[in-house]
Parts: C-alpha cells; sequence; structure tokens
C-alpha cells in the first residue's frame, strides 16, 4: 500500500461519546499517535463530536463519526451561498437585483440587519456578503426569499450532495420538502454531515463548484469570513476559508486551512453540551481549536 497504513478503530474503544468510530489514513506510524491525541481531548469533553479532515494535496483523511448526520446551523449557508453563485452564472439572477428588508425577513442572533430599518433595498451581492461575513441571518433570510430553499437542494443534490439539506428560512417558515418531513424536523435550520461539508469544500478547492472563477470567488469570500473562534484560533497569521455555525447546545465550523504543508479541509459539529454559553470561550469552540491544531500536527506533516 506504499508505505500507508489504513487504520481503523471499532467502537471496543469506549469513550463517553456515544457511537464513537474513528478512521484514519496515514503513513506508517502515525495513526495511532493522531488518534491518541483526539481521544485524549474528547475524554473529559461534555458533549458529541463529529468530525472529518482531509488533506487535499496528500489525499490523508481522518475521521470520528464523520458520516453521522448532524445539524448545520449556519454552515448551511454555504449551500445557500453556493445556489445564488449559481443563479447569477445561469443569467437567471444579477448581483445587483435589489432585496427589501422587512419585518418578516428579520431575525435576530448574528449580523446587523436586525438594527436597521424596514424597507431598506440592499442587493443581492451584499445580502450574500453579509450572510458569510458576519452570518447574518436576516439577511439569509432575504436571499432565501430570493432563491427558494428547494433551489438549494435541488442545487447542492445536482452537484451529488445526498446529505447536505436546509430545511427552512432562519427561524421559521418557507420549509422546504425535505423540512417537511417528520424526521428531519429535529435538524433545525439544516442536516449534513462532516465527510460531505469537506467534500464540498474539496469541490470548490478544484474549481468544480459552477465554474473555477465562481468556486474561487466564493472560497475568497469564505477566506473574510469575520470570526476565527475555533478551526484555526490559535494561528491567525494562517490564511483559512470558512464557516462557523452556533445554537444554544451546539457548535459547528468547516475550514479549509491554507497550510504552508497542505491545504486541509476539515469539518467539525460539537453537540449536545450541557451549558449555554455565547462567549467566545465556549468549550466547543476551544475544542475545536484544540482538535484542528492537532489535525493539522499530523495530516499537514
Amino acid at each position: 500500500m506504499n508505505g500507508r497504513l489504513i487504520f481503523a478503530i471499532t467502537a471496543l474503544a469506549l469513550l463517553p461519546i456515544a457511537a464513537t468510530s474513528a478512521q484514519t489514513v496515514l503513513p506508517a506510524g502515525s495513526s495511532d499517535s493522531l488518534d491518541a491525541r483526539v481521544r485524549a481531548e474528547l475524554t473529559t469533553f461534555k458533549g458529541h463530536v463529529s468530525l472529518f479532515a482531509k488533506n487535499l494535496d496528500t489525499g490523508q483523511e481522518y475521521s470520528i463519526n464523520g458520516d453521522e448526520r448532524v445539524p448545520t446551523a449556519s454552515t448551511i449557508k454555504i449551500a445557500v451561498m453556493i445556489e445564488a453563485f449559481a443563479r447569477v452564472a445561469e443569467h437567471r439572477a444579477k448581483w445587483t437585483d435589489e432585496l427589501v428588508l422587512t419585518k418578516a425577513a428579520r431575525y435576530g442572533g448574528s449580523g446587523i440587519l436586525p438594527e436597521l430599518s424596514d424597507a431598506l433595498r440592499l442587493s443581492l451581492q451584499d445580502c450574500v456578503r453579509l450572510m458569510m461575513l458576519l452570518s447574518d441571518n436576516t439577511a439569509t433570510n432575504m436571499v432565501l426569499d430570493y432563491l427558494g430553499t428547494d433551489a438549494v437542494n435541488a442545487r447542492v443534490n445536482s452537484l451529488g450532495f445526498q446529505q447536505t439539506r436546509i430545511m427552512r428560512r432562519v427561524g421559521g417558515g418557507g420549509e422546504s420538502a425535505d423540512g417537511k418531513q417528520a424526521d428531519n424536523k429535529r435538524f433545525g435550520l439544516g442536516a449534513t454531515t462532516p465527510h460531505e461539508m469537506v467534500q464540498i469544500v474539496e469541490k470548490l478547492n478544484r474549481g468544480e463548484v459552477i465554474s473555477a472563477a465562481a468556486s474561487k470567488e466564493m472560497l475568497e469570500l469564505m477566506k473574510r469570513e469575520q470570526a476565527r473562534y475555533a478551526i484555526g484560533r490559535d494561528i491567525p497569521e494562517v490564511t483559512m476559508a470558512s464557516k462557523y455555525g452556533a445554537l444554544d447546545h451546539l457548535r459547528s465550523c468547516v475550514a479549509l486551512v491554507y497550510s504552508k504543508r497542505g491545504k486541509v479541509a476539515i469539518a467539525i459539529t460539537v453537540n449536545d453540551m450541557p451549558d449555554v454559553n455565547w462567549s467566545v470561550d465556549n468549550p466547543g469552540y476551544l475544542l475545536m481549536s484544540r482538535l484542528s491544531s492537532t489535525l493539522l500536527d499530523y495530516l499537514a506533516y
């Protein structure tokens, strides 16, 4: 196998997280150390962790619950962004199209638009930028009202992604066909798997989403996200394209880290945390920071 070891860890390795499975594809001799370090972080953590990471240059991978379907929180906005770029590329929309801020679109949490006046007119491009750079929930609803939730799902499905789905607008309303299914209600805004999120990032990196130019532009937009609380938190000097998400008991982050030793795509979801903590030092954020450093130590060797 050209000196490479495929190392699988079974559920016999008991940890205080449910249904944990890990698979590592690394050079011989390194997989045990990576898995030991990751599991040491998870042993005392109060919550359920799902992650998938891949060095896009070497193909090395690491996964714990990577194919488990998880709530997306705001990371589903990557899929919304893709549909907006596709619609413009197909000449069925223009970046200059005007969207109007209404009471119906308003939703609190992240973003600036809830603080601004009704009837404010913004371009589609401005709303997409607010959605991705500030994770603005109101801007997201304005974009979704323009595009339609079913159109977002049809787009990601056409790209080959079966698990990533948006269920509704932020806060409710505008349910997609998937969102109306009883089993999907538990996911809230959207659902995905860490593995599939990494595959989406990988496809963007290869220039295979819409076009090479559009893929590059979307990654450039993600590089400007104005938060680095989780993945890459302790390496601010390293370029990273990312999208994070947060709910009361969940934190998630999807990122492409442009390490000097290779581009590493990482998706981590931390769910079922017992306490609500909306500070930048949320335990989920801190765990994702430590895990990403460990992953980069081994995958970008």
